[in-house]
């Protein structure tokens, strides 16, 4: 079992920078995948970026990539999204989510609560 707790998101306007953190508990959290997604009123969840085990393997989405890097400290049992030149159609309620195989499709078996993320023109 792995519980997530989203942190760092917020209001900023548009080419802003907001760093968002995802915490776990459970003392196996350097043997899971972890990814972000995104989700908008009346939008389906969102591939966001992955990241594996070991951080060797990453994963973004083409609307972000450039802008957005994601990274891990497994002693520290964190993943965290640094998102820079923030666009308003990044406004979104953001979600972690954790898994035993690394994939960019909402297949993960652990999901946290989430964190609003709003980008002001």
């Amino acid at each position: 079992q792995v519980q997530l707790v989203e942190s760092g998101g917020g209001l900023v306007q548009a080419g802003g920078s907001l760093r968002l953190s995802c915490t776990a508990s459970g003392r196996t959290f350097s043997r899971y995948a972890i990814g972000w997604f995104r989700q908008s009123p009346g939008k389906e969840r969102e591939f966001v970026a992955a990241i594996g085990w070991t951080s060797s393997t990453t994963y973004y989405a083409d609307s972000v990539k450039g802008r957005f890097i994601i990274s891990r400290n497994n002693a520290k049992n964190s993943v965290y999204l640094q998102m820079n030149s923030l666009k308003p159609e990044d406004t979104a309620v953001y979600l972690c989510a954790a898994d035993s195989r690394l994939a960019t499709t909402a297949l993960y078996d652990y999901w946290g609560q989430g964190t609003q993320v709003t980008v002001s023109s």
